[in-house]
């Protein structure tokens, strides 16, 4: 063998035996010495038994830590700083339901890194707290048959891209089957995306809890995405409704009734929706009668705001009440007493009813959060899809 050749064999035999040899005389270090001891205390939240609750951050530059805590009414809670720079705090027993919280560290809003458990929607707003309840609340998991939720992604042809929606179908659903089921449509709100009714609204999981206590009919419950420009405004302009109304009638629905053994007629379609997408529900039910029979809306700004008109949206429709009461079997208006829309929504339930439209108004404790939205989807599910009068 020529010199070049031999001095190149030499140096690639030398570079794949090298990191073998290298490796045979070093010693392994790897252990997993400890990972059995005894579990320890999580870090923060931590729940006690009497439902008082510690939260600690590790900030050890910090100058100040407070705990907001709450959607609407917010708490504040300062935090004390240990030698370890672990900020602690715990607070009074809690009701059980699911609370939003932030840690604020000189001044700036800052995550619980500890949690997983976030409100997100078009940003991701807090840590989530959930207390409880015993026996369990009517929107917890509990020991009764459970539906599937899934996740569709389509190609909107009303928008121009993809986007994607959630759908639950309840116990004992069989895509083989004979039965066929009624369906909900179900619009989050403005600051939201189509997985917010699943997560934090717990929307299968309310109906699956209602079906086993035969308190609500079997149903699909589809969750559309409702937001076009990521404003609250994209999705409530009546351009906006327009084009959520092509994507609803042209996109989603065909996926729907091909995918899932839905049950045809306007008196097996109902439409309902929270804050935004209140707005977006009663006005899509009113402009299509023969598509929709039960209408819902929480909490709308829109139809609370005084410069909403009502006739500029829907025309015509204060002259018309004995059509639209023989054309819906349940037009449910709701909103927390602590909203600033209430004054609003009593005020348009009213000229409703002045006009002879029927309409069904609630309204219970609570401002613009998730503790009501599930306490009102709930009042719907077990009136929505029932034979009689609804009003």
């Amino acid at each position: 063998m020529n010199t070049p050749l031999r001095l190149a064999a030499i140096l690639t035999l030398t570079s794949l035996t090298t990191p073998f040899t290298s490796a045979a005389t070093e010693k392994n270090t790897y252990s997993v010495a400890g990972w059995w001891d005894s579990e320890h205390e999580p870090f923060s939240p931590v729940i006690h038994e009497d439902r008082s609750v510690t939260f600690r951050v590790r900030a050890p530059d910090a100058a100040s830590v407070t705990l907001a805590l709450g959607e609407w009414t917010v708490e504040k809670h300062e935090l004390q700083r240990g030698e370890d720079g672990v900020w602690s705090v715990t607070v009074d027993p809690l009701e059980p339901e699911i609370y939003g919280y932030n840690f604020i560290v000189d001044g700036l809003p800052v995550l619980d890194r500890t949690n997983p458990n976030v409100k997100a929607g078009t940003m991701v707003y807090s840590s989530l707290l959930e207390i409880p309840g015993e026996p369990p609340r009517f929107y917890e998991r509990q020991n009764v048959p459970q539906g599937v939720t899934h996740i569709h992604h389509f190609d909107s042809t009303a928008v121009g891209e993809m986007r994607s929606f959630y759908v639950h179908t309840p116990p004992g659903y069989d895509p083989d089957g004979k039965t066929r089921y009624p369906v909900l449509y179900l619009r989050h709100g403005g600051g939201d995306h189509a997985g917010s009714w699943s997560a934090e609204g717990r929307a299968g999981v309310i109906l699956d809890n209602l079906i086993a206590k035969g308190e609500a009919e079997p149903m699909i419950i589809v969750m559309p995405y409702g937001l076009l420009d990521g404003s609250w405004a994209s999705g409530s302009t009546q351009e906006g409704i327009d084009t959520l109304e092509h994507e609803l009638f042209d996109d989603i629905a065909p996926i729907v009734q091909q995918a899932y053994r839905i049950e045809p007629g306007a008196q097996n379609t109902a439409i309902a929706g929270l804050s935004m997408g209140g707005g977006q529900a009663f006005l899509m039910g009113l402009h299509y009668p023969e598509r929709f029979d039960w209408i819902g809306d929480f909490s709308s700004g829109l139809l609370s705001a005084v410069e909403f008109d009502v006739e500029d949206r829907v025309p015509g429709l204060l002259g018309r009440a004995d059509q639209v009461n023989r054309q819906f079997d349940l037009i449910y208006l709701a909103c927390g007493s602590d909203d600033p829309r209430i004054l609003g929504h009593r005020e348009f339930a009213q000229k409703l009813r002045d006009a002879g439209i029927e309409v069904t108004f609630h309204e219970m404790p609570g401002g613009h959060e998730w503790s009501v939205w599930r306490h009102e989807l709930r009042n719907f599910l077990q009136r929505v899809f029932q034979p009689g009068d609804q009003h």
